[in-house]
C-alpha cells in the first residue's frame, strides 16, 4: 500500500483499534467539542493561528493566507516529530484526521509518510466520522438490555458501578454524561460534555459490547442533565426487561446524604437548584425547603423531597415509559454497604448467564 493511505471511515472502522496512535490535527477547541475515542490532539494550527490564517484568507486572499500558514504548519508538525513521535519505531501506524480531511491532516500525513511511517489519513475527516456515528446510533446494535429501575436513592448507580467492577457489561449513561440525572444531579467541578461527545461515548461503548451477553443500564429519562439520549437507544431501553431495585426510605436518605455531600457543605448551592422546582411546588414550599437547608436539617429535607417530588414523578415516568416494568424482577437491598451491592450484582450476573 502506498502511504499516506487515504481511506474512508467505513474502511478504517474494522481496524480502528489497531492503530498505534490516532492523531486529531484540528485546533484545541475543535478537539474539545468532540473527537474520535482515544485520539490525541496535535493541532497543525492552534486556535490563535487558525484565526490568523482564516482572517488573512478573508481579508487579503488565499495565497497570502497559505504563505502565512505554511511555516506555522511546518513548525508545529516538526515539533510533534521531535517530541511526541521521536521514539516511534519504523512500523508505528498512526491515523490522522482533521475537520474535512484536507490540508491540515494532509500536511501531517504527507510528512509522516516521508519519514517512513505507514500513516493513514481519514478521507472526509471528522465530518465523515461524525456522519458514521450518527447513522450507527440511528440503528444501534441488537443488544439485550436489562434496565435497572428504582426510585431516587435506591442505589441504581452504585449497582451499575459494582456490576462494571465484576466484569458485567454496563452502559452507564450518567457517567458518560457527567450528571446524576436529576435537578440536583450536576457534578461539582465536572462540566457535562457536548452532545456530540456524549453520543461518541455512547457509540464507543455500544460497539464494544458482546451481543450474546446482557447489557445493564439505568432507567433514564430522555435527557441526562442537558444531554439527550439518542432516540433509537432510548426506544431499545424502554422495550427491554426491567429489574426493580428496592431499598427502604431511611436507607435511601442515608445513601443520598453520602452521594450529595457537596450540598450539605453548601446549602446556598442546594437552594439555587431547588428554585428550579418553583413551578411544580410553589414558592411557599420551596421557601420551606430553603429553611430546612439553611437550618442544617438536610436529612429531613431529603426525606421530604423523596415523598413530595422524586417518588411520584419517578413512578409516573416508569409506568408510562418502560413497558415491561410490571413484570420486573424484584431485587431488594437490605443496606447500602459495599457487600450489599456486591451480592446484588453477583446475583444479577449469575441469573443472566
Amino acid at each position: 500500500m502506498k502511504y499516506p493511505a487515504v481511506l474512508s471511515f467505513n474502511d478504517i472502522f474494522p481496524q480502528l483499534d489497531a492503530f498505534d496512535t490516532i492523531i486529531d490535527a484540528r485546533s484545541e477547541s475543535e478537539y474539545a467539542l468532540d473527537h474520535i475515542p482515544g485520539a490525541i490532539n496535535c493541532p497543525v494550527l492552534n486556535d490563535e493561528e487558525r484565526i490568523l490564517v482564516g482572517t488573512t484568507y478573508k481579508q487579503v486572499g488565499s495565497f497570502e493566507a497559505k504563505r502565512i500558514g505554511a511555516p506555522l504548519v511546518a513548525k508545529n508538525i516538526a515539533r510533534y516529530i521531535d517530541t511526541l513521535f521521536a521514539d516511534k519505531p519504523r512500523d508505528w501506524k498512526p491515523l490522522v484526521y482533521c475537520w474535512r480531511g484536507g490540508n491540515r491532516s494532509g500536511s501531517m500525513a504527507h510528512i509522516l509518510a516521508k519519514v517512513g511511517w505507514p500513516v493513514v489519513q481519514l478521507d472526509g475527516g471528522y465530518k465523515a466520522y461524525r456522519a458514521y456515528v450518527a447513522a450507527a446510533l440511528e440503528n444501534p446494535p441488537a443488544l439485550s438490555f436489562r434496565v435497572v429501575c428504582g426510585t431516587t436513592g435506591s442505589g441504581k448507580s452504585r449497582l451499575l458501578e459494582t456490576l462494571d467492577a465484576i466484569g458485567a457489561q454496563v452502559l452507564d449513561l450518567e457517567r458518560l454524561a457527567a450528571h446524576r440525572g436529576s435537578v440536583l444531579g450536576h457534578l461539582p467541578g465536572e462540566p457535562q460534555p457536548t452532545q456530540k461527545m456524549f453520543e461518541t461515548r455512547i457509540w464507543d461503548k455500544l460497539r464494544r459490547f458482546d451481543p450474546s451477553k446482557p447489557v445493564f443500564v439505568e432507567s433514564e429519562s430522555k435527557k441526562v442533565g442537558n444531554l439527550r439520549v439518542p432516540d433509537a437507544v432510548m426506544e431499545r431501553m424502554r422495550a427491554s426487561p426491567c429489574i426493580a431495585l428496592t431499598l427502604s426510605r431511611p436507607n435511601r436518605v442515608r445513601l443520598l446524604m453520602e452521594d450529595y455531600q457537596h450540598f450539605c457543605a453548601d446549602p446556598s448551592s442546594l437552594n439555587a437548584q431547588l428554585d428550579h422546582l418553583v413551578q411544580l411546588h410553589g414558592r411557599a414550599r420551596i421557601d420551606a425547603w430553603h429553611e430546612m437547608a439553611e437550618g442544617g436539617r438536610i436529612p429531613e429535607l431529603v426525606d421530604e423531597l423523596l415523598v413530595e417530588h422524586y417518588d411520584p414523578a419517578y413512578l409516573r415516568s416508569i409506568d408510562r415509559n418502560f413497558v415491561q416494568y410490571p413484570q420486573a424482577q424484584v431485587l431488594e437491598l437490605g443496606d447500602i454497604g459495599k457487600e450489599d451491592f456486591l451480592a446484588a450484582a453477583r446475583s444479577l450476573q449469575s441469573a443472566a448467564m
